[in-house]
C-alpha cells in the first residue's frame, strides 16, 4: 500500500507565504513525477506545478514567478513554496504522485487528501 499525505496549509494574508509538504510512504520502488494540483470552490481541479524524478519542473502560468516546487527523492517528499499569495490562490491543494511499488508492478497514480489554503485579510 502507498500513502500520500500533505501538510502545511492554512490561513495567510495577501502577499504572504506558505510552504506545503507532501510525503509518500509505504511500498515504493520508484516515484516518477510528483505534482501539486488545486481545486477552488465551483471550479475544476487544475495543475499548479510538477517535478520529474530528475528535477525537471513545470508551472501553471498563474504560479510562475511566485511558486517553487522541489523534491527530495531520498525522503519521497515534494514541497511547494508559495510566495506573494493572492486571494485567488485560495483552494484545496492536492499532492499527486506516480509510483511503482515493485519493479514489475504497473504505474499507480496516488492522491493525497488535500490541504486547505486560504488567502484573506
Amino acid at each position: 500500500q502507498v500513502q500520500v499525505v500533505e501538510s502545511g496549509g492554512g490561513l495567510v494574508q495577501p502577499g504572504g507565504s506558505l510552504r506545503l509538504s507532501c510525503a509518500a510512504s509505504g511500498s515504493i520502488f520508484i516515484i516518477y513525477t510528483m505534482a501539486w494540483y488545486r481545486q477552488a470552490p465551483g471550479k475544476q481541479r487544475e495543475l499548479v506545478a510538477s517535478i520529474s524524478s530528475v528535477g525537471m519542473t513545470n508551472y501553471a502560468n498563474s504560479a510562475k514567478g511566485r511558486f517553487t516546487i522541489s523534491r527530495d527523492n531520498a525522503k519521497n517528499t515534494v514541497w511547494l513554496q508559495m510566495n506573494s499569495l493572492k486571494p485567488e490562490d485560495t483552494a484545496v491543494y492536492y499532492c499527486n504522485a506516480g509510483i511503482r511499488s515493485t519493479p514489475v508492478d504497473g504505474l499507480g497514480v496516488y492522491w493525497g487528501q488535500g490541504t486547505q489554503v486560504t488567502v484573506s485579510s
